[in-house]
């Protein structure tokens, strides 16, 4: 497809963007589909300006925003999805004449990978690391719809932290416990925990030996997933195997939240195959 005057865009907005794979499944979902679109990857310190320079493009149809941006983008938009507004944070914005609409597809992401790995979810405890954009929303998917017993919440930013388990005690029922992210709390929790979900960035491409989890405290009761996509296996999924736990790798959950992108901007369904094919091929 060429691109010309007509050509719709979409793109990235983070930093670092360097490791993404959104360009290479929605510009190959464009292609398949026969759409006049092209995805980019734009690394942003300043995400008002870049926001507002966006808006006054008529060609702009929409972003994927990641890390350190989904919180921090929220000012800049003219209104804010259901879901989005609950969590609080946006993976993914749509532009309609001028207007930025912000939508979240994590938590829809998250939980479908975690489902369709098998992984139990009612009346169990659940530990999330982090408590970024992508934590909030896989925390509050967590609380409004998975019946878990508890959630424990662990983070470096504590105030942050203090802030994501209080707007969730105050719109879900399920007992919310939160603390600093170091060994000491791991040891405590994690002996009696079912289900641990990674989602700090440490252990990204490049630094991808590193994990926040030492792998003496993972046991075979234990399922595990990292929302790290980039490498493949990260370390932490590397001493989960080793650990006999069950593993949900980052790959499923960035295709489960990148389709659902894909529908909201052109308003047709992704060709979900050749997306995995893309993702799959990057990592053979």
């Amino acid at each position: 497809m060429d691109i010309d005057a007509q050509t719709q865009f979409c793109g990235v907005i983070g930093n670092p963007v360097g490791h993404s794979l959104s360009p290479a499944i929605h510009n190959a979902a464009f292609k398949k589909v026969g759409l006049n679109f092209v995805y980019l990857a734009w690394q942003v310190d300043a995400i008002g300006e870049a926001i507002n320079g966006l808006r006054a493009l008529g060609n702009f149809r929409g972003a994927s925003v990641t890390i350190p941006h989904k919180v921090a983008a929220i000012p800049f938009l003219t209104h804010l999805e259901g879901t989005a507004q609950r969590i609080g944070a946006i993976n993914t914005i749509v532009a309609e004449k001028g207007e930025l609409t912000g939508y979240n597809t994590d938590a829809t992401g998250a939980l479908r990978a975690l489902r369709e790995s098998g992984v139990e979810l009612k009346s169990r405890r659940i530990v999330v690391l982090g408590s970024g954009g992508a934590a909030r929303a896989i925390a509050f998917a967590l609380a409004g719809e998975s019946g878990a017993e508890q959630l424990t919440l662990l983070g470096i930013d504590d105030s942050e932290l203090t802030r994501l388990a209080q707007d969730i005690r105050s719109q879900s029922t399920v007992t919310v416990e939160e603390g600093h992210l170091d060994e000491a709390a791991l040891r405590r929790i994690l002996p009696d925990s079912h289900v641990l979900i990674h989602c700090t960035p440490v252990g990204m491409s490049p630094k991808s030996d590193t994990s926040c989890v030492p792998a003496s405290l993972l046991h075979p009761n234990l399922s595990v997933m990292d929302i790290v996509y980039n490498p493949r296996e990260t370390r932490l999924l590397t001493d989960a195997k080793r650990a006999g736990c069950k593993t949900i790798p980052g790959l499923e959950m960035f295709l489960n939240q990148a389709v659902t992108q894909f529908e909201l901007w052109t308003n047709q369904p992704a060709p979900v195959e050749v997306m995995r094919t893309v993702l799959e091929s990057h990592f053979r």
